[in-house]
């Protein structure tokens, strides 16, 4: 049986028209699933407002939103035409004008609530159209409808709401674990307990300095005393303490019964476990704002975490604008081109120490880093020192491999060449220019050793090679352990048996010369 084909646009598990079991009853607005703003904040983002109140939540929130904006921002062109260029730096420059930064640490409190929503401010400029601001809104001023449409509440329309349709509102929301909740769930979701506890906590530590530090009076009267002489002890007593007193008939005594306690480390083992579970919520650990470092790969994870929270907030940002207004502007700007993508630049710098270490690792090997590698990994102005002409006595063979050091399957980038300082030499020419001008014997026979030698050590050479290409060592101490563990493996019998024949023929043409002198 054929597939059906499918109707463009057709949407069946809609929230609208009570097909969503979840939400039962549809009225004008869709109601959030949240269910600490069903039941504690009757569905007002108020009650986050006053979680955001709290010290250590506005603390590590701050940490993580100036986290993003201190990172560089840029605008890349969607493509590589001229229009798609032109489109970009256009963007660019718009962002420039209106304060991107600024926008950003608004918008990111959308994090913290749920959703955010900006109202799009444009002027003309010629023929273009141009964001004149964004002003980011006070997100309690909207609503969604039953279609996932946004809408603002307005004294005239609090039921229904009007449409804040695009392009002249941006939103976005995040959190949430499915698309059928535009509101989002936001940090202050998982916040709002902790908050709390900690708040009661510090109420009845205060209660308890009070009882500790200034211990309840207590006043006794006599059994026939009338009330308003009881009333004239209790005030006495109350005027020794603050408002906290108790009048008791003589003979009379009230105890109270308390388990045993270590005292005021009770509550604030409360209120530092509270802090740590709301620094784990925003920040996803602990160490950057408790300043308590563990041990070596914790901190490394522990910043690990920190990047991935720094990278997710700056993209969900950066894309929702890409793909709102963003798109809308080169659509009437730029027709056809393709949309500029914004972005942040979250990745740290490369530790250039690193990079010059490996890169002098390199050079002993001898290879030598092009200028325009220099240039761009350095920076700065720089040229090429002069490179003294190599001697005729260490001529480059025609078949030696120097194409860098990753034919060898290193983890190396740029652009290298061979040194001329490290150039394989021919054995033939180095026994000659060790020589003198005149043919000796001894000289004539090195000359005839070394064209015969050379099969072998190029066999050799051959070898090793192979052996590095199958190994792929991922880093010079590697190669190094490699190639002299394999010293034993090399074939040394071909090259054994010629040294001895080249033995007996260099002490024969020894008593020759001393025949001849």
């Amino acid at each position: 049986m054929s597939t059906p084909r499918p109707e463009p646009g057709r949407e069946i598990a809609t929230t609208a028209d009570g097909v969503d079991i979840t939400r039962g009853f549809v009225g004008p607005f869709l109601l959030p699933f949240d269910n600490v703003l069903r039941t504690r904040g009757n569905y007002d983002l108020l009650i986050y407002e006053h979680v955001l109140s709290d010290e250590e939540v506005k603390s590590a929130l701050n940490q993580r939103m100036l986290a993003v904006t201190q990172c560089e921002w840029d605008v890349e062109p969607g493509g590589k035409r001229a229009i798609d260029k032109a489109a970009a730096a256009d963007l660019k420059a718009q962002l420039h004008r209106i304060g991107w930064d600024n926008v950003t640490t608004k918008m990111l409190f959308g994090v913290f609530y749920g959703y955010a929503v900006a109202e799009m401010i444009y002027r003309p400029e010629g023929a273009r159209v141009v964001m004149d601001t964004i002003k980011v809104r006070n997100r309690r001023r909207f609503r969604f409808g039953k279609d996932g449409d946004l809408r603002l509440l307005t004294m005239s329309t609090m039921t229904e709401g009007i449409p804040a349709l695009p392009p002249y509102f941006w939103h976005f929301s995040c959190g949430a674990d499915h698309d059928d909740e535009p509101y989002g769930l936001g940090l202050a979701h998982w916040l709002y307990w902790s908050v709390k506890f900690k708040r009661n906590d510090v109420a009845f530590w205060l209660i308890y300095a009070e009882k500790f530090g200034m211990p309840t009076g207590v006043g006794r009267y006599d059994p026939d005393a009338t009330e308003g002489e009881r009333q004239k002890l209790l005030a006495a007593v109350r005027a020794i303490q603050t408002d906290s007193g108790i009048i008791l008939p003589k003979g009379m005594e009230i105890a109270l019964l308390e388990a045993s306690r270590s005292g005021a480390s009770d509550y604030a083992t409360l209120y530092a476990a509270m802090n740590a579970a709301i620094q784990k919520v925003v920040l996803g650990q602990t160490a950057s704002t408790q300043g308590t470092p563990g041990k070596l790969g914790n901190d490394n994870l522990q910043a690990d975490v920190r990047k991935d929270i720094i990278k997710a907030d700056a993209d969900l940002i950066c894309e929702s604008f890409t793909l709102g207004p963003a798109r809308w502007l080169t659509e009437w700007n730029f027709p056809g081109a393709a949309v500029p993508r914004v972005y942040r630049i979250t990745e740290e710098p490369e530790d250039l120490d690193s990079r010059a270490t490996r890169d002098k690792t390199i050079t002993e090997m001898g290879f030598v880093p092009s200028l325009s590698y220099i240039t761009a990994t350095y920076g700065g102005d720089w040229q090429a020192r002069a490179v003294p002409a190599p001697t005729a006595a260490l001529p480059l063979p025609a078949d030696a491999n120097f194409a860098g050091p990753a034919a060898a399957g290193l983890p190396v980038g740029g652009e290298w060449r061979p040194s001329p300082y490290h150039r394989r030499a021919d054995p033939a020419a180095q026994f000659a220019a060790a020589q003198d001008n005149a043919p000796l014997p001894s000289a004539q026979l090195a000359a005839q050793l070394a064209p015969l030698a050379q099969p072998v050590i190029d066999g050799w050479i051959d070898t090793l090679t192979d052996m590095v290409r199958q190994a792929q060592p991922t880093s010079f101490a590697e190669l190094r352990a490699l190639i002299v563990d394999s010293y034993g493996d090399l074939p040394a019998d071909q090259l054994g048996a010629l040294l001895a024949a080249a033995q007996e023929a260099a002490q024969a043409a020894g008593r020759y010369d001393v025949a001849q002198s």
